[in-house]
């Protein structure tokens, strides 16, 4: 590549003997869609910013998919076949003749098309490291400034770069992922001793080149810089533009973007503070095997939800409940235990390590310096006439703030059950509405790769979601526990009581000192961001067991709670899994396919569909805990893992341990049909963290399906399976499935306040409990059932309240839902909403008051405390006292959002990671990126 970095350092783009190009639909045997707003553009020159901040003019396809995507919302459930195109644009491999917008060779055996319908490129290479480097130069044309935040973000350092605004994300680096400059490299040095590794790190050095190769270009004369570095860059303070790229800087973006959305776990020691003041209520723990009170087991349930458990572990079972029977899930009918709680006869409960109450005290990165309240990167277009003046900071948490960590979904049906005879998907990942998005397209075509279809900026060496000549595939996040925390006992060198303070721990019977990774970071104001000067230093302190989460006592002696992440040092190591996602030949069959989802340590639902199967497969690089330990507590760093050898000085070669095979992994080929909102995956499979529980999103989608499968030709259309994703994608899951059952045990108030209430509810449930405005569709105004909506939106914490409260008291009820959401409504103004909640826990707890015998059901009736008449006048008692509350009460005049603005409140709004911003949207809760796909021939 060094001849490609020469031309650039030379002057304006030479334009060399470009790569084969292939026709268009070449090699495509399959009919496919995909959407992904707002649009691909999302690098714009000093020029163009200005442009748009004076007269509102924007570039080329920023924002020419946001109309498609959000005109579905109210179409569906009525969409025709002809009408897809009408939502969805053509994802067909290549570039129709006479519709490419400009083509480019930025060296020999490189060649990049722009078609001119959404201005996706199009990248081809006669070798591989030539595809790479072109993939690599096509991210920086139009992802420049985003991969450079994004780097920052995964080496901590985004508040130096963009401003004081973003210490808190820096903060949250250090945290969970912090490496210095050796780690990094130490995990490209093992990289290469893996089977397939070498490849993997030569086109991550190709694709690096290709970023650096265009930077060269644009900083090579003040023309060029004008032309094309990313005009943010002068708004920051930073007007040189970005410094070169290394290959350690894509391990820093991927361990932030698998950070967000692939891992799980690291909870037991807040789960042990929770079980603690439960047991403070409820008593002590009487059923152990030898009646000592530390011995935490799961209890069997009783069959009959009238003869309540009064321990305060069952009681925390009713709120974490790890393997509940009705918890719908995405394999249907096969166990694939992971995770699970042991029965009392075979726990070690000397591996458990709690905790004395109120010892915990957790432990800050930030050991000097300040850290200013959170925002996220991004720019809020201003009247001023300045083009780079007044780009103030959107106020929030940090730069990946409101990044959802498992919000994606997917639909399959299977070719027995398909109109066609063919399987059909639609699918998608939900990563937040952004501009530009944090996801980019791009059509790569060279040797071992033939793949169109989105990957994450800084991490797309490789396709990451999208389909092959003649197979497509998708993920949802899934979020198992690859995380758990330990205990450490604090040791003093040379002898002596330890501390609590102590830096030193114990290891294999020596006292040696914790790892101490500094870094010290400052930021001056400038025009994207006016937080005063200042500075901060972080440090995290690294053991042989993970990093240090917290301190405490246990029976009085100073320990250490550490988190130990199995895919830490190992972030590179999925990479092996995406290339051959990429690969035709590598894909021919499901077993392939699960086999290649097997390398990816990250925590994810994989689908995959070709012409004649659909199948699921879920990731991670899930550890094999010691024997007859509890994965719902913290245990003693002696009880690690199997098959980890600790290492004072961790690398990752040492930091291995055992994990579960790929047969153990939840999987299944050509069920009916498969759909994951995040929902439990399989019978078994564990969430200690929280709760799958009896109510899961997922319903909605099955539902939906189940309505097209049952009834009329008993299959289903490709458009069929758009209109299931896209009606459930409006309804609010607590008036589909809790709802019913709080109003049959209501019954027929004679309260005229309360029946009308009561009236509303019912008729909004026999419509499909839907958030919408078909009629007068936007992102403000009233939904059309809007008293309804507003009635649900009140009394859903109220509802709460009544039902657990006089059971739990209200400062223990406070502690739950510290530790647990109990609700997760539309106004995060990212889309996504019910993914956690006390969904579940309350509509199991309604239905046994109300006399239902249920699968799973919690340890006691808490509504009425057992009494269906006290549960059913608290019920009318808490509706009343919603339905009083006026619109103005319910929907305050928040986030520019007048009092009352129903659907202002619920908006999606796009998160600005440059200067240029997008107009909101109303609410649907649907995947960012999206493929709608059916595969009628199998390439020979």
């Amino acid at each position: 590549m060094g001849v490609a970095l020469a031309l650039a350092a030379a002057g304006p783009l030479a334009t060399p003997a470009g790569a084969q190009v292939q026709p268009y639909g070449a090699d495509n045997d399959g009919t496919f869609y995909n959407i992904l707003p707002p649009g691909t553009s999302g690098s714009e020159n000093l020029a163009q910013l200005a442009l748009f901040r004076l007269t509102g003019t924007r570039p080329a396809h920023n924002n020419d998919q946001l109309a498609m995507y959000h005109a579905l919302t109210t179409a569906a459930p009525l969409i025709q076949p002809a009408q897809i195109t009408d939502y969805f644009k053509d994802a067909t491999f290549g570039v129709p003749t006479g519709e490419v917008a400009n083509s480019e060779s930025p060296e020999p055996g490189v060649t990049i098309e722009f078609d001119k319908g959404f201005g996706v490129p199009h990248i081809y290479g006669d070798t591989r490291a030539e595809l790479e480097f072109g993939i690599g130069w096509v991210t920086a044309q139009t992802r420049l400034f985003e991969i450079d935040a994004l780097r920052h973000a995964g080496n901590g350092t985004l508040a130096s770069f963009a401003g004081g605004t973003n210490v808190a994300m820096d903060e949250s680096t250090w945290e969970s992922a912090p490496y210095t400059g050796q780690d990094l490299q130490a995990q490209v040095t093992y990289m290469a001793t893996l089977p397939g590794g070498a490849q993997l790190v030569s086109d991550a050095e190709n694709y690096v080149d290709g970023i650096n190769a265009y930077i060269a270009m644009a900083e090579s004369n003040p023309i060029n810089a004008a032309l094309d570095i990313p005009g943010e860059y002068a708004a920051i303070g930073q007007p040189l533009g970005p410094k070169p790229f290394t290959v350690e800087d894509i391990i820093s973006i991927g361990s932030l973007i698998g950070g967000e959305l692939g891992q799980g776990g690291g909870n037991q020691l807040r789960t042990a503070i929770l079980y603690q003041q439960f047991k403070q209520r409820f008593g002590r723990e009487h059923f152990n095997v030898d009646g000592s009170p530390e011995g935490v087991q799961p209890i069997k349930r009783s069959p009959s939800a009238r003869r309540p458990d009064r321990s305060g572990f069952g009681s925390l079972l009713s709120f974490v409940a790890p393997d509940d029977p009705a918890a719908p899930t995405t394999v249907h009918g096969r166990r694939f235990p992971y995770q699970t709680l042991l029965s009392p006869r075979r726990l070690n409960r000397r591996s458990i390590a709690l905790p004395d109450p109120g010892s915990v005290q957790w432990y800050d990165p930030v050991v000097s310096g300040s850290v200013p309240s959170g925002g996220k990167l991004g720019f809020a277009r201003s009247a001023q006439a300045n083009p780079i003046a007044g780009f103030a900071m959107n106020a929030g948490k940090g730069l990946l703030g409101n990044f959802p960590t498992s919000d994606s979904n997917a639909l399959l049906v299977s070719a027995k059950d398909s109109t066609n005879g063919h399987p059909i998907a639609v699918m998608g990942p939900q990563v937040a509405y952004w501009s530009p998005e944090v996801l980019m397209e791009e059509d790569i075509h060279g040797p071992g790769i033939d793949a169109d279809g989105a990957a994450f900026p800084g991490t797309n060496l490789f396709v990451e979601l999208g389909h092959g000549p003649d197979y497509a595939w998708s993920a949802t996040s899934e979020g198992q526990n690859i995380i758990d925390t330990f205990a450490v006992p604090l040791c003093t060198p040379g002898g002596g009581p330890p501390s609590i303070g102590s830096d030193d721990y114990l290891l294999n019977g020596q006292c040696v000192a914790m790892q101490k990774l500094y870094d010290s970071e400052s930021w001056k104001p400038n025009l994207a961001d006016s937080t005063p000067a200042g500075s901060a230093t972080f440090l995290t302190l690294r053991t042989a067991y993970g990093l240090v989460i917290a301190r405490a006592t246990i029976d009085g002696r100073p320990v250490a709670y550490t988190n130990l992440r199995s895919t830490y040092f190992h972030e590179l190591d999925s990479g092996l899994g995406f290339e051959a996602f990429d690969d035709p030949a590598a894909m021919r069959t499901p077993q392939q396919f699960d086999a290649a989802a097997d390398k990816i340590g990250y925590t994810f639902n994989w689908f995959f569909v070709n012409s004649n199967h659909i199948a699921y497969f879920g990731s991670g690089q899930n550890p094999v805990r010691a024997a007859r330990t509890d994965p719902l507590f913290p245990s003693w760093a002696q009880d690690a893992w199997k098959g980890f050898t600790p290492s004072a000085a961790p690398t990752p070669s040492t930091l291995t341990e055992a994990d579960t095979p790929q047969s153990a992994h939840p999987q299944v080929i050509d069920q009916p049909f498969l759909t994951s909102w995040n929902n439990k995956p399989a019978p078994g499979y564990d969430y200690v963290d929280g709760e799958y529980s009896s109510v899961y999103r997922s319903q909605l989608l099955d539902e939906n399906i189940d309505t097209y499968l049952h009834g009329g030709t008993h299959t289903m259309s490709l458009t069929d399976l758009i209109n299931a994703m896209g009606n459930a994608a409006t309804q609010d899951l607590r008036g589909v499935e809790v709802l019913p059952y709080a109003l049959q045990i209501i019954g027929h108030p004679a309260n005229p306040v309360l029946a009308q209430a009561v009236s509303e509810l019912r008729t909004w449930v026999a419509s499909g409990a839907h958030r919408i405005n078909r009629v007068t569709p936007g992102a403000s105004g009233q939904y059309e059932q809007s008293m309804a909506v507003r009635i649900m939106d009140a009394w859903w914490p109220l509802l709460v309240q009544a039902d657990l409260q006089p059971v739990l008291g209200t400062a223990l009820l406070s502690d739950v839902e510290g530790r647990f959401a109990i609700d997760n409504p539309p106004h995060t103004h990212q889309g996504s909403a019910w993914d956690d909640g006390f969904y579940g826990i309350i509509q199991t707890d309604l239905r046994a008051a109300a006399g239902d015998r249920v699968a799973g059901p919690l340890n006691r009736i808490y509504c009425g405390n057992g009494s269906l008449t006290r549960c059913r006048l608290a019920l009318q008692a808490s509706l009343l006292q919603a339905a009083s509350e006026s619109p103005d009460e319910v929907y305050p005049a928040s986030d520019g959002c007048a009092a009352g603005d129903q659907m202002c409140y619920d908006q999606v709004r796009y998160t600005a990671l440059g200067a240029i911003t997008q107009p909101p949207q109303e609410w649907v809760n649907r995947p960012t990126f999206q493929q709608a796909v059916t595969i009628e021939n199998a390439m020979p």
